[in-house]
């Protein structure tokens, strides 16, 4: 079971910013072997949107956020971060973060399970 509470979301103009932020249990931490951030708009699929290793050395993002949004740990608060810049109206959705891998260079939840998530509504 994934224990995780995310926060930090809301409603931005086009071009705005925020900072999500994503506070894990300890077993929820170490379980992964990487943090990661998910989003599911209304109507779509939930996809990826970037990961970072523990250790924070190594990141992996979607190409629709590539550039824009940045992702960060705190490896002692088992929290982490996702800025997100120059935001669009399609990054709308609900935010979740969950434990992850990568296969093929892509960041896939290592559960089925989420947290409550934050949503972001970004207007034009």
């Amino acid at each position: 079971q994934v224990e995780v509470v995310e926060s930090g979301g809301g409603s931005v103009q086009a071009g705005g910013s925020l900072r999500l932020s994503c506070v894990a249990s300890t077993s929820t931490w170490y379980s992964g072997g990487c943090m990661g951030w998910f989003r599911q708009a209304p109507g779509k699929q939930r996809e990826a949107v970037a990961g970072i290793y523990a250790g924070g050395g190594t990141t992996v993002y979607s190409d629709s956020v590539k550039g824009r949004f940045t992702i960060s740990q705190d490896n002692a608060k088992f929290t982490v971060y996702l800025q997100m810049s120059r935001v669009q109206p399609e990054d709308t959705a609900m935010y979740y973060c969950a434990p992850c891998k990568v296969v093929a260079g892509s960041v896939t939840p290592f559960f089925g399970s989420w947290g409550q998530g934050t949503q972001v509504t970004v207007s034009s």
